[in-house]
């Protein structure tokens, strides 16, 4: 039997290396290369794999980590400065949106009701990690096209909440609709509230405790066991385990230990998130699309049309220029991931039945799959105000912070100059007590391991002109300097050297710029020594001619071993 699952995950593994990156080489996301991999080796293709209950259950925590990442990234104080246009734009696009798309349902194709009721709002949802990924494959997230989606999907990421706890309420004999949706909408309230004061009072302490101990596989423990212990408790709560890891993320949201807890969950919600995809498309009947061409493409035009109808007018009070308002409404005109998610719940609590889930499953997907070319006609409507775009993009660039990589002694002085500059920028230290302290004293820096990828792309790495690695560690300067420049070819990456060959061996890993602290000390006890002896014109000729001579003596060595 354990032969068995493991071939499974094994024939999982493999369809996902082969089509997930030709999928995101035709520009076509990663998800919609999952469900696909899931389809090629399920029940309606090769047949490799046909227990997909299996899989299924190990895929569910995927789902765990993708709503506790969210619930993460929506911090209180970035969803305030946008309230206008999450709260205002993004309740209307999703209200009407379905209402529109559960009167077709119900009207059009006769549908149950309680089922409409539930697939009507999880249709209204957009792919949040399709669309997200576009935005910034297009450098696009900065330009007002860009943020109002964002905004958008905001609110749809909130609105998942309500509608995970309205899951169990459609199972209840007696439902009531006025009655039972204001009761989810009431007790996912009360939830929230409750799990934010304790998270204040209880959850920073702890977390603070396992940092001071030092030790990284501990904190990954302890990352774990805070989502999958909050999705436990939420589950026996009578609420589901997707709704406990969201709460869970909004209870770090503004933790200077989010970044590093992000970190570590990272590479489980990757893999286990794409099991979950691909569990879906083992579950789609394939069949059904050639048995049904005309009538699956219809509903896919139908889906794709509401949400465009529904969003375009509403962007009116939001925004001036016509063409970004029917950018929007295109980018976002999809069905996504936690619309499966939803369908997946519902289809196990038996709201909708097993014909009804295959022609969803397959809208979604069929949805999704449009997406990059609907993506791309937007940015055709769009390409007329390129120039201006181009300027505001430079515009937010200048505004990008600074990343430091180790905040001690060095990291602060530049801090602190950076700070009377007026340039922003974020630090991160693996020293929990020196963390507290600094942010204590207004600096921006945060809690986590430097050396860890993941710890860096959750910070924003991918945005920052400047990259400043001062930790006090050789060997981890040298592999982070490696990482960033395979990541990030044209990053300007500076470093701090302990010595002349070290800074040699960082220079040919690919830091723009390295510092030797031997250098610095050796001239400034130098010009301390020489002051009263040399004329001060002449000694800073000296010392600028010895620091750009001992610089030059590291860059012509590189260059002739590189030639």
């Amino acid at each position: 039997m354990l032969s068995t699952y493991l071939l499974d995950i094994i024939y999982l593994l493999i369809a996902a290396v082969i089509t997930v990156p030709l999928f995101q080489v035709a520009k076509l996301g990663a998800v919609p290369g999952f469900l696909v991999a899931g389809i090629v080796v399920g029940p309606s293709g090769l047949g490799l794999i046909n227990n997909v209950s299996q899989i299924s259950h190990l895929a569910e925590i995927g789902v765990v980590f993708l709503l506790f990442v969210i619930g993460v990234e929506l911090k209180p104080s970035r969803l305030w400065q946008m309230r206008k246009l999450v709260f205002g734009l993004g309740s209307l696009q999703i209200l009407l949106s379905a209402m529109l798309i559960s009167a077709a349902a119900y009207f059009l194709f006769n549908v149950p009701l309680k089922a409409t009721i539930l697939i009507g709002p999880a249709l209204a949802l957009s792919s949040t990690a399709f669309v997200l990924q576009l935005l910034a494959e297009q450098k696009a997230l900065k330009s007002a096209y860009g943020r109002t989606s964002f905004a958008i999907l905001l609110m749809q990421d909130l609105a998942v909440v309500p509608l995970l706890a309205l899951i169990p309420l459609l199972t209840t004999p007696n439902f009531s609709l006025t009655e039972d949706i204001g009761f989810a909408l009431a007790e996912s309230l009360f939830i929230l509230t409750l799990v934010i004061l304790v998270g204040r009072y209880l959850l920073h302490p702890l977390l603070h405790r396992v940092a001071l101990a030092g030790n990284p596989e501990i904190f990954t423990a302890s990352a774990l066991l805070l989502v999958l212990g909050t999705a436990l408790v939420t589950e026996h709560a009578g609420l589901s385990m997707a709704m406990g890891a969201f709460l869970a993320g909004l209870l770090i949201s503004d933790s200077f230990y989010r970044h590093q807890v992000i970190a570590e969950i990272h590479p489980f919600r990757g893999i286990l998130l794409g099991f979950f995809f691909m569990s879906m498309g083992m579950s789609l009947n394939i069949d059904l699309f050639f048995q049904h061409t005309l009538l699956s493409l219809g509903l896919v035009s139908l889906l794709i049309g509401i949400k465009i109808v529904a969003l375009y007018p509403l962007t009116f009070g939001f925004e001036k220029n016509n063409r970004t308002r029917l950018a929007i409404a295109l980018i976002l005109a999809q069905s996504g991931e936690f619309a499966l998610v939803l369908f997946s719940l519902a289809f196990q609590s038996d709201i909708i039945d097993d014909p009804l889930f295959q022609y969803l499953l397959l809208v979604v997907l069929l949805s999704m799959l449009f997406t990059p070319f609907l993506s791309a006609l937007a940015q055709w409507l769009l390409r007329k105000k390129e120039d201006k775009t181009r300027k505001q993009a430079t515009v937010n660039m200048s505004e990008t912070p600074v990343i430091i990589a180790g905040f001690g002694r060095v990291g602060r002085r530049i801090g602190s100059i950076l700070q009377q500059a007026q340039i922003p920028f974020l630090a991160m230290d693996s020293d929990a007590h020196l963390v507290e302290t600094q942010r204590e004293n207004g600096f921006p820096v945060y809690y986590g391991d430097v050396t860890k990828p993941e710890l860096l792309t959750s910070l924003g790495v991918s945005h920052a002109q400047v990259i400043i690695v001062t930790i006090n560690d050789h060997a981890g300067t040298e592999e982070m300097i490696s990482t960033l420049r395979n990541r990030y070819p044209d990053k300007q990456i500076y470093a701090r050297g302990l010595s002349l060959s070290k800074c040699r061996e960082l220079k040919k890993l690919g830091a723009s710029g390295v510092v030797s602290e031997n250098l610095e000390a050796s001239l400034e006890l130098a010009r301390m020594a020489l002051t009263h002896r040399v004329e001060k014109r002449k000694l800073q000729a000296l010392l600028s001619n010895f620091r750009h001579a001992y610089h030059t003596s590291i860059s012509t060595e590189i260059d002739d071993e590189r030639g």
